[in-house]
Protein backbone atom coordinates (compact mmCIF):
# COMPACT_ATOMS: atom_id res chain seq x y z
CA UNK A 1 0.00 0.00 0.00
CA UNK A 2 1.17 3.53 -0.68
CA UNK A 3 2.01 5.77 1.65
CA UNK A 4 -0.13 8.82 2.76
CA UNK A 5 3.14 11.10 1.36
CA UNK A 6 3.47 9.51 -1.62
CA UNK A 7 2.00 9.55 -5.17
CA UNK A 8 0.72 6.32 -6.64
CA UNK A 9 2.98 4.76 -9.22
CA UNK A 10 3.21 1.62 -11.09
CA UNK A 11 2.90 -1.30 -9.30
CA UNK A 12 1.42 0.15 -6.33
CA UNK A 13 -2.06 -1.19 -4.51
CA UNK A 14 -4.56 0.65 -2.72
CA UNK A 15 -7.93 0.95 -1.64
CA UNK A 16 -10.43 3.23 -3.67
CA UNK A 17 -14.49 3.90 -3.93
CA UNK A 18 -15.31 4.49 -7.33
CA UNK A 19 -17.57 7.67 -7.64
CA UNK A 20 -18.84 7.43 -11.32
CA UNK A 21 -18.34 5.82 -14.40
CA UNK A 22 -16.65 7.36 -18.08
CA UNK A 23 -16.18 6.44 -20.71
CA UNK A 24 -13.96 2.72 -22.31
CA UNK A 25 -15.24 1.17 -19.04
CA UNK A 26 -13.72 2.77 -16.57
CA UNK A 27 -14.40 3.97 -13.39
CA UNK A 28 -13.17 6.67 -11.82
CA UNK A 29 -12.34 7.15 -8.15
CA UNK A 30 -9.77 9.36 -6.28
CA UNK A 31 -6.95 8.28 -3.94
CA UNK A 32 -5.15 11.03 -2.11
CA UNK A 33 -6.81 13.77 -4.16
CA UNK A 34 -5.15 11.62 -7.47
CA UNK A 35 -8.14 10.69 -9.85
CA UNK A 36 -7.56 6.81 -10.67
CA UNK A 37 -9.12 5.27 -13.92
CA UNK A 38 -10.00 1.90 -12.38
CA UNK A 39 -10.65 -0.64 -15.59
CA UNK A 40 -14.12 -2.26 -15.16
CA UNK A 41 -14.72 -0.53 -11.84
CA UNK A 42 -18.34 0.71 -11.56
CA UNK A 43 -19.96 3.22 -9.18
CA UNK A 44 -20.23 2.36 -5.43
CA UNK A 45 -17.47 -0.23 -5.81
CA UNK A 46 -15.25 -0.20 -2.99
CA UNK A 47 -11.85 -1.57 -4.30
CA UNK A 48 -8.26 -2.99 -4.12
CA UNK A 49 -6.15 -1.75 -7.12
CA UNK A 50 -3.14 -2.24 -8.65
CA UNK A 51 -1.65 0.59 -10.29
CA UNK A 52 -0.65 0.06 -14.17
CA UNK A 53 -0.02 3.50 -15.57
CA UNK A 54 0.54 6.79 -14.25
CA UNK A 55 -0.04 9.86 -16.18
CA UNK A 56 -0.33 13.76 -15.87
CA UNK A 57 -2.96 14.06 -12.78
CA UNK A 58 -4.12 11.15 -13.04
CA UNK A 59 -3.15 6.56 -12.50
CA UNK A 60 -4.67 4.08 -14.50
CA UNK A 61 -5.22 0.49 -12.58
CA UNK A 62 -6.95 -2.35 -12.90
CA UNK A 63 -8.78 -4.68 -9.68
CA UNK A 64 -7.33 -6.85 -7.84
CA UNK A 65 -9.79 -7.27 -5.07
CA UNK A 66 -13.81 -5.98 -4.84
CA UNK A 67 -13.66 -5.53 -0.76
CA UNK A 68 -17.64 -4.12 -1.14
CA UNK A 69 -19.22 -4.33 -4.70
CA UNK A 70 -21.54 -2.01 -6.16
CA UNK A 71 -24.89 -2.65 -6.18
CA UNK A 72 -24.90 -2.66 -9.66
CA UNK A 73 -23.36 -5.95 -10.16
CA UNK A 74 -24.96 -9.30 -11.15
CA UNK A 75 -23.38 -12.45 -12.40
CA UNK A 76 -22.08 -12.56 -15.64
CA UNK A 77 -23.63 -14.85 -18.24
CA UNK A 78 -21.01 -15.19 -20.03
CA UNK A 79 -18.10 -17.41 -18.50
CA UNK A 80 -15.50 -15.66 -20.60
CA UNK A 81 -16.52 -12.38 -18.94
CA UNK A 82 -13.59 -12.09 -16.28
CA UNK A 83 -10.52 -12.16 -18.88
CA UNK A 84 -12.43 -11.09 -22.61
CA UNK A 85 -11.92 -7.86 -23.33
CA UNK A 86 -15.23 -7.87 -25.52
CA UNK A 87 -17.52 -6.81 -22.86
CA UNK A 88 -17.27 -4.16 -20.62
CA UNK A 89 -20.44 -3.64 -18.67
CA UNK A 90 -21.97 -7.76 -18.62
CA UNK A 91 -21.60 -8.04 -15.03
CA UNK A 92 -24.33 -5.29 -14.93
CA UNK A 93 -28.14 -5.77 -15.14
CA UNK A 94 -29.11 -4.53 -18.71
CA UNK A 95 -31.39 -1.46 -17.11
CA UNK A 96 -28.74 -0.01 -15.67
CA UNK A 97 -26.42 -0.36 -18.26
CA UNK A 98 -28.28 2.09 -19.79
CA UNK A 99 -28.64 3.91 -17.10
CA UNK A 100 -24.44 4.17 -17.03
CA UNK A 101 -24.45 4.77 -20.54
CA UNK A 102 -26.43 7.81 -20.56
CA UNK A 103 -24.46 9.01 -17.70
CA UNK A 104 -21.23 8.64 -19.58
CA UNK A 105 -22.50 10.50 -22.50
CA UNK A 106 -23.32 12.93 -20.53
CA UNK A 107 -20.49 13.13 -18.74
CA UNK A 108 -18.05 13.14 -22.39
CA UNK A 109 -20.50 16.23 -23.80
CA UNK A 110 -19.80 18.40 -20.69
CA UNK A 111 -16.50 17.62 -20.62
CA UNK A 112 -15.96 18.70 -23.79
CA UNK A 113 -17.70 22.09 -23.24
CA UNK A 114 -21.03 21.01 -25.44
CA UNK A 115 -23.27 19.60 -22.61
CA UNK A 116 -26.68 18.46 -23.01
CA UNK A 117 -29.53 18.70 -20.11
CA UNK A 118 -32.07 17.80 -22.22
CA UNK A 119 -33.76 14.26 -23.14
CA UNK A 120 -32.00 11.66 -24.22
CA UNK A 121 -33.84 8.93 -26.39
CA UNK A 122 -32.50 5.52 -25.24
CA UNK A 123 -33.14 2.81 -27.63
CA UNK A 124 -32.28 -0.86 -26.53
CA UNK A 125 -31.23 -3.60 -27.56
CA UNK A 126 -31.32 -7.55 -27.18
CA UNK A 127 -28.07 -8.70 -25.32
CA UNK A 128 -27.60 -11.88 -26.59
CA UNK A 129 -26.72 -12.76 -30.68
CA UNK A 130 -26.93 -9.12 -31.87
CA UNK A 131 -23.73 -9.13 -33.89
CA UNK A 132 -23.54 -9.79 -37.15
CA UNK A 133 -19.96 -8.40 -38.22
CA UNK A 134 -16.61 -8.95 -36.33
CA UNK A 135 -12.65 -8.97 -36.50
CA UNK A 136 -11.32 -11.72 -34.24
CA UNK A 137 -7.84 -12.46 -33.47
CA UNK A 138 -6.20 -16.00 -34.84
CA UNK A 139 -2.69 -16.18 -32.89
CA UNK A 140 -0.92 -18.79 -30.53
CA UNK A 141 -2.63 -19.62 -27.05
CA UNK A 142 -0.56 -20.32 -23.69
CA UNK A 143 -0.89 -24.13 -24.65
CA UNK A 144 0.52 -24.14 -28.35
CA UNK A 145 -3.03 -24.78 -29.34
CA UNK A 146 -3.82 -22.11 -32.43
CA UNK A 147 -7.04 -19.66 -31.33
CA UNK A 148 -9.06 -17.75 -32.55
CA UNK A 149 -10.89 -14.79 -30.59
CA UNK A 150 -10.49 -12.11 -28.34
CA UNK A 151 -7.45 -9.84 -26.51
CA UNK A 152 -7.72 -10.69 -23.08
CA UNK A 153 -9.23 -7.38 -20.73
CA UNK A 154 -6.19 -4.80 -20.62
CA UNK A 155 -3.64 -6.96 -22.50
CA UNK A 156 -2.34 -8.22 -26.40
CA UNK A 157 -3.19 -12.30 -25.00
CA UNK A 158 -5.20 -14.20 -27.06
CA UNK A 159 -8.75 -15.48 -25.48
CA UNK A 160 -10.18 -18.31 -27.95
CA UNK A 161 -13.69 -17.74 -28.14
CA UNK A 162 -15.27 -20.68 -27.12
CA UNK A 163 -18.38 -18.99 -26.24
CA UNK A 164 -19.26 -15.56 -27.27
CA UNK A 165 -22.84 -14.03 -26.68
CA UNK A 166 -22.55 -11.19 -28.79
CA UNK A 167 -22.35 -13.17 -31.86
CA UNK A 168 -25.29 -14.47 -34.09
CA UNK A 169 -25.32 -18.26 -33.36
CA UNK A 170 -24.48 -18.51 -37.41
CA UNK A 171 -20.95 -16.28 -36.92
CA UNK A 172 -20.25 -18.48 -33.63
CA UNK A 173 -20.59 -21.10 -35.27
CA UNK A 174 -18.80 -19.72 -39.11
CA UNK A 175 -16.09 -19.04 -36.79
CA UNK A 176 -15.37 -22.17 -34.82
CA UNK A 177 -15.37 -24.03 -37.91
CA UNK A 178 -12.41 -22.07 -39.91
CA UNK A 179 -10.60 -22.24 -36.79
CA UNK A 180 -10.73 -26.21 -36.84
CA UNK A 181 -9.93 -25.78 -40.98
CA UNK A 182 -7.66 -23.59 -40.25
CA UNK A 183 -5.30 -24.96 -37.69
CA UNK A 184 -4.48 -27.79 -39.97
CA UNK A 185 -3.42 -25.41 -42.80
CA UNK A 186 0.47 -25.23 -43.54
CA UNK A 187 -0.09 -21.29 -43.94
CA UNK A 188 -1.67 -20.93 -40.83
CA UNK A 189 1.06 -18.72 -39.10
CA UNK A 190 0.94 -15.73 -41.87
CA UNK A 191 -2.81 -15.38 -40.85
CA UNK A 192 -3.22 -12.91 -38.19
CA UNK A 193 -7.20 -11.94 -38.59
CA UNK A 194 -10.69 -13.16 -39.50
CA UNK A 195 -13.34 -10.98 -40.54
CA UNK A 196 -16.82 -12.38 -40.74
CA UNK A 197 -19.86 -10.71 -41.94
CA UNK A 198 -23.81 -11.51 -42.28
CA UNK A 199 -26.66 -9.86 -43.19
CA UNK A 200 -29.52 -8.90 -40.74
CA UNK A 201 -32.24 -12.15 -42.21
CA UNK A 202 -29.01 -14.63 -41.36
CA UNK A 203 -29.02 -15.91 -45.23
CA UNK A 204 -25.16 -16.99 -45.50
CA UNK A 205 -22.07 -15.63 -44.04
CA UNK A 206 -19.34 -14.03 -45.63
CA UNK A 207 -15.49 -14.75 -44.10
CA UNK A 208 -11.85 -12.88 -44.86
CA UNK A 209 -8.57 -13.59 -43.68
CA UNK A 210 -6.07 -11.05 -43.25
CA UNK A 211 -2.02 -11.28 -42.63
CA UNK A 212 0.84 -11.67 -43.88
CA UNK A 213 -0.28 -13.18 -47.57
CA UNK A 214 0.11 -12.52 -50.85
CA UNK A 215 -1.91 -13.48 -53.87
CA UNK A 216 -0.56 -17.03 -53.73
CA UNK A 217 -0.22 -18.06 -50.63
CA UNK A 218 -4.27 -16.47 -50.64
CA UNK A 219 -5.12 -18.81 -52.76
CA UNK A 220 -3.78 -21.87 -50.91
CA UNK A 221 -6.80 -21.01 -48.12
CA UNK A 222 -9.62 -21.53 -51.21
CA UNK A 223 -10.59 -25.24 -50.15
CA UNK A 224 -10.76 -24.65 -46.38
CA UNK A 225 -14.89 -23.70 -47.15
CA UNK A 226 -15.56 -26.75 -48.55
CA UNK A 227 -16.95 -28.09 -44.98
CA UNK A 228 -18.70 -25.06 -44.34
CA UNK A 229 -21.62 -24.86 -46.49
CA UNK A 230 -23.31 -22.27 -45.51
CA UNK A 231 -20.35 -19.98 -46.15
CA UNK A 232 -21.95 -18.28 -49.14
CA UNK A 233 -18.24 -15.95 -49.56
CA UNK A 234 -14.60 -16.36 -48.89
CA UNK A 235 -11.93 -14.08 -49.82
CA UNK A 236 -8.78 -13.01 -47.97
CA UNK A 237 -6.67 -10.06 -47.75
CA UNK A 238 -2.95 -9.58 -48.69
CA UNK A 239 -0.28 -7.87 -47.37
CA UNK A 240 -0.80 -4.85 -49.66
CA UNK A 241 -4.41 -4.36 -48.76
CA UNK A 242 -5.83 -5.74 -51.99
CA UNK A 243 -8.60 -8.17 -51.95
CA UNK A 244 -8.90 -11.74 -53.09
CA UNK A 245 -12.06 -13.46 -53.49
CA UNK A 246 -11.66 -17.01 -52.93
CA UNK A 247 -14.77 -18.37 -53.79
CA UNK A 248 -18.53 -17.48 -53.51
CA UNK A 249 -19.80 -13.87 -53.37
CA UNK A 250 -18.25 -10.70 -51.17
CA UNK A 251 -21.78 -9.42 -50.20
CA UNK A 252 -24.06 -9.95 -47.59
CA UNK A 253 -27.31 -8.62 -47.60
CA UNK A 254 -29.75 -7.09 -45.51
CA UNK A 255 -33.41 -5.29 -45.66
CA UNK A 256 -33.92 -2.08 -43.80
CA UNK A 257 -36.78 -0.07 -44.52
CA UNK A 258 -38.16 -2.53 -47.07
CA UNK A 259 -35.29 -1.56 -48.98
CA UNK A 260 -32.76 -4.55 -49.78
CA UNK A 261 -28.95 -3.22 -49.26
CA UNK A 262 -25.59 -5.12 -50.52
CA UNK A 263 -22.73 -4.68 -48.70
CA UNK A 264 -19.48 -6.19 -49.17
CA UNK A 265 -17.23 -7.51 -46.76
CA UNK A 266 -14.88 -5.02 -46.58
CA UNK A 267 -17.29 -2.23 -46.62
CA UNK A 268 -18.83 -0.41 -43.33
CA UNK A 269 -22.24 -1.39 -42.15
CA UNK A 270 -23.78 -1.66 -38.63
CA UNK A 271 -22.99 -4.34 -36.52
CA UNK A 272 -27.11 -4.57 -34.60
CA UNK A 273 -29.16 -6.69 -36.48
CA UNK A 274 -31.99 -5.46 -33.69
CA UNK A 275 -31.76 -2.14 -34.17
CA UNK A 276 -30.18 -1.30 -37.73
CA UNK A 277 -33.90 -0.30 -38.86
CA UNK A 278 -34.52 1.59 -35.94
CA UNK A 279 -31.44 3.85 -36.41
CA UNK A 280 -32.36 4.71 -40.03
CA UNK A 281 -35.73 5.38 -39.56
CA UNK A 282 -34.81 7.69 -36.50
CA UNK A 283 -32.73 9.66 -38.19
CA UNK A 284 -34.38 10.00 -41.16
CA UNK A 285 -37.80 11.17 -38.95
CA UNK A 286 -35.30 13.82 -37.57
CA UNK A 287 -34.06 15.27 -41.40
CA UNK A 288 -36.59 17.44 -42.18
CA UNK A 289 -38.73 16.99 -45.35
CA UNK A 290 -38.10 18.44 -48.93
CA UNK A 291 -34.85 19.83 -50.15
CA UNK A 292 -31.34 18.23 -50.89
CA UNK A 293 -29.94 15.71 -48.27
CA UNK A 294 -26.07 15.68 -48.45
CA UNK A 295 -24.53 12.39 -46.54
CA UNK A 296 -21.48 12.04 -45.40
CA UNK A 297 -19.42 9.08 -44.90
CA UNK A 298 -22.60 7.41 -46.77
CA UNK A 299 -21.18 3.97 -46.59
CA UNK A 300 -23.64 1.93 -48.58
CA UNK A 301 -26.32 4.26 -48.42
CA UNK A 302 -28.04 3.12 -45.12
CA UNK A 303 -29.65 6.88 -44.74
CA UNK A 304 -29.20 7.47 -48.28
CA UNK A 305 -31.78 5.42 -49.51
CA UNK A 306 -33.89 6.22 -45.90
CA UNK A 307 -34.13 9.80 -46.78
CA UNK A 308 -34.56 9.17 -50.74
CA UNK A 309 -38.67 9.48 -50.30
CA UNK A 310 -38.96 12.51 -48.18
CA UNK A 311 -35.90 14.47 -50.30
CA UNK A 312 -35.70 16.59 -53.76
CA UNK A 313 -32.49 14.63 -54.00
CA UNK A 314 -29.58 12.61 -51.96
CA UNK A 315 -25.86 13.31 -52.42
CA UNK A 316 -24.24 10.55 -50.70
CA UNK A 317 -19.86 10.85 -50.31
CA UNK A 318 -17.87 8.28 -49.53
CA UNK A 319 -14.28 7.45 -49.32
CA UNK A 320 -14.21 3.49 -49.51
CA UNK A 321 -14.43 2.17 -52.63
CA UNK A 322 -16.51 -1.26 -51.89
CA UNK A 323 -18.67 1.25 -49.77
CA UNK A 324 -19.03 3.47 -52.44
CA UNK A 325 -19.55 1.07 -54.72
CA UNK A 326 -22.40 -0.78 -53.05
CA UNK A 327 -24.28 2.29 -52.43
CA UNK A 328 -24.20 3.05 -56.08
CA UNK A 329 -25.74 -0.47 -56.73
CA UNK A 330 -28.17 -0.14 -54.01
CA UNK A 331 -29.55 3.44 -55.06
CA UNK A 332 -29.62 1.74 -58.63
CA UNK A 333 -32.09 -1.32 -57.58
CA UNK A 334 -34.10 0.56 -55.85
CA UNK A 335 -34.79 2.89 -58.93
CA UNK A 336 -33.58 5.79 -56.22
CA UNK A 337 -32.65 8.30 -59.59
CA UNK A 338 -32.60 11.28 -57.12
CA UNK A 339 -29.49 9.61 -55.23
CA UNK A 340 -26.11 10.36 -56.78
CA UNK A 341 -23.41 8.68 -55.10
CA UNK A 342 -19.89 10.51 -55.38
CA UNK A 343 -16.83 8.73 -54.17
CA UNK A 344 -13.74 10.42 -52.67
CA UNK A 345 -12.50 12.32 -49.40
CA UNK A 346 -15.47 13.99 -47.58
CA UNK A 347 -13.27 17.47 -47.42
CA UNK A 348 -12.62 17.57 -50.71
CA UNK A 349 -16.21 16.03 -51.77
CA UNK A 350 -18.12 19.03 -49.82
CA UNK A 351 -15.53 21.67 -51.30
CA UNK A 352 -16.54 21.04 -54.81
CA UNK A 353 -20.12 20.23 -54.23
CA UNK A 354 -22.50 23.29 -55.00
CA UNK A 355 -24.20 24.58 -52.23
CA UNK A 356 -28.25 24.04 -52.02
CA UNK A 357 -30.60 26.67 -50.10
CA UNK A 358 -31.58 24.59 -47.06
CA UNK A 359 -29.67 21.66 -47.31
CA UNK A 360 -30.12 18.50 -45.08
CA UNK A 361 -26.44 17.34 -43.71
CA UNK A 362 -26.01 13.92 -42.34
CA UNK A 363 -22.32 12.79 -41.18
CA UNK A 364 -21.50 9.49 -39.71
CA UNK A 365 -18.03 9.69 -39.25
CA UNK A 366 -15.49 6.75 -37.98
CA UNK A 367 -14.59 7.38 -34.43
CA UNK A 368 -11.96 10.07 -34.88
CA UNK A 369 -15.14 12.17 -35.69
CA UNK A 370 -14.71 15.25 -38.61
CA UNK A 371 -12.90 17.51 -36.81
CA UNK A 372 -12.17 21.74 -37.13
CA UNK A 373 -11.99 21.43 -41.04
CA UNK A 374 -15.07 19.51 -42.26
CA UNK A 375 -16.99 21.37 -39.89
CA UNK A 376 -16.49 24.86 -40.77
CA UNK A 377 -17.12 23.14 -44.36
CA UNK A 378 -20.29 22.19 -43.12
CA UNK A 379 -20.98 25.68 -41.72
CA UNK A 380 -20.47 27.48 -44.37
CA UNK A 381 -22.74 25.34 -46.03
CA UNK A 382 -25.69 27.34 -43.84
CA UNK A 383 -27.44 23.63 -43.71
CA UNK A 384 -31.37 23.69 -42.38
CA UNK A 385 -29.88 20.86 -40.43
CA UNK A 386 -27.00 18.51 -39.42
CA UNK A 387 -27.97 15.32 -38.24
CA UNK A 388 -25.02 13.72 -37.13
CA UNK A 389 -23.94 9.93 -35.92
CA UNK A 390 -21.35 9.00 -33.69
CA UNK A 391 -19.75 5.92 -31.98
CA UNK A 392 -17.44 7.82 -29.88
CA UNK A 393 -18.71 10.48 -27.03
CA UNK A 394 -15.11 12.05 -26.60
CA UNK A 395 -14.94 13.12 -30.29
CA UNK A 396 -18.53 13.88 -30.76
CA UNK A 397 -18.64 16.50 -27.87
CA UNK A 398 -15.76 18.00 -29.34
CA UNK A 399 -17.46 18.12 -32.68
CA UNK A 400 -20.73 19.61 -31.16
CA UNK A 401 -18.66 22.07 -28.95
CA UNK A 402 -17.16 23.14 -32.89
CA UNK A 403 -20.81 23.58 -34.20
CA UNK A 404 -22.04 25.33 -31.19
CA UNK A 405 -19.34 28.05 -31.64
CA UNK A 406 -20.45 28.40 -35.26
CA UNK A 407 -24.56 28.81 -34.35
CA UNK A 408 -25.52 25.62 -34.62
CA UNK A 409 -26.87 23.79 -31.78
CA UNK A 410 -28.37 20.65 -30.62
CA UNK A 411 -31.95 19.83 -29.88
CA UNK A 412 -32.53 16.35 -30.18
CA UNK A 413 -29.96 13.19 -28.79
CA UNK A 414 -30.77 9.63 -29.22
CA UNK A 415 -28.53 7.23 -27.28
CA UNK A 416 -28.36 3.95 -29.51
CA UNK A 417 -27.25 0.72 -27.91
CA UNK A 418 -25.67 -1.24 -30.53
CA UNK A 419 -23.00 -2.35 -28.11
CA UNK A 420 -24.97 -4.34 -25.48
CA UNK A 421 -22.58 -5.23 -22.21
CA UNK A 422 -19.81 -3.07 -24.50
CA UNK A 423 -18.37 0.04 -22.72
CA UNK A 424 -19.21 1.40 -26.57
CA UNK A 425 -22.59 4.06 -27.28
CA UNK A 426 -24.12 5.19 -30.98
CA UNK A 427 -25.04 8.71 -30.41
CA UNK A 428 -27.73 10.60 -32.73
CA UNK A 429 -27.62 14.37 -32.86
CA UNK A 430 -29.79 17.16 -34.42
CA UNK A 431 -28.43 20.36 -34.68
CA UNK A 432 -29.92 23.11 -36.13
CA UNK A 433 -29.34 27.28 -36.64
CA UNK A 434 -29.79 29.18 -32.95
Amino acid sequence: MTGASEGLGPGDVCEIVVDKAVYRGLGLARHQGQVVLVRRGLPGDRARVKIEKVGRGYAEASLETVVEPSGLRRAPPCPLFARCGGCAYQDVEYARQLELKEAILRESLARAGAAWEGEIHLHASPEQGWRTRAMLHLGPLPDGQTGLGLNEEGSHRLLDLSVCEQLTPLLHRTQRALLDALRGHPHRARVRHLQLAQGIEGEGAVAVLEGDLDPQTASSFASLDRSIPWLTGFGAVTSRGSFVLLHGSPYVHSTVLDRRLRVHARAFFQGNRFLVEDLARTVAALVPAGGVAVDLYAGVGLFSLALAPQAEAVVALEGNPYAAADALANARSAGLDRVTVKRGDVLDGLRHLPVRPEERIVLDPPRSGVGPRVVEAIVGRHPASVVYVSCDPPTLGRDLALFQRAGLRPDAVHLFDLFPDTFHLETVVRLTPS
